[in-house]
């Protein structure tokens, strides 16, 4: 949508009504499309969900929490900013960070690049892991998402 600046879409999943979007501005100014579509339509900080890489996390690790600082994370501080407000919900999915893999690499150059074959396959089940979480998601019941994501890594 030429509006939000973002491709967006609604779909239905155990009768809720989910917006999925993808802002199609630089990741830095993310936040802009986020806060403007919950504002038009009224979508509470709470009840969004932010899909984002993660340098602090290994690859294939994932971590759903609400709230917190954007951790020098420009995306998450980006949608931080323009909500007024940081506590909405971050599925946080580990890429990996070069110093934790021995890799002399600016983190710029890093998040840019392809995975390595393993961490591919790695980042790969863990989105597939995440999937199986949809239903517990769109219900609210984000503690049981939380179980159902460390228990079955």
């Amino acid at each position: 949508s030429i509006h939000f600046n973002a491709m967006l879409t609604k779909i239905g999943i155990d009768g809720q009504k989910i917006w999925l979007v993808e802002p199609q501005t630089f990741m830095n100014f993310s936040g802009q499309s986020v806060s403007s579509i919950a504002k038009f339509y009224k979508i509470k900080v709470e009840e969004i969900l932010v899909v984002h890489d993660e340098l602090d996390l290994p690859a294939g690790s994932v971590k759903l929490k609400e709230g917190g600082s954007s951790n020098g994370h420009n995306g998450l501080k980006s949608v931080t900013d323009s909500l007024g407000s940081n506590n909405y919900w971050r599925l946080r999915l580990g890429i990996g960070h070069p110093r934790m893999l021995n890799i002399q690499q600016k983190v710029v150059d890093f998040v840019l690049q392809n995975p390595s074959k393993d961490e591919k396959f790695l980042i790969e089940k863990s989105i597939k892991n995440c999937l199986r979480t949809i239903h517990f998601l769109c219900q609210g019941k984000f503690e049981e998402a939380i179980k159902h994501l460390y228990n079955t890594r």
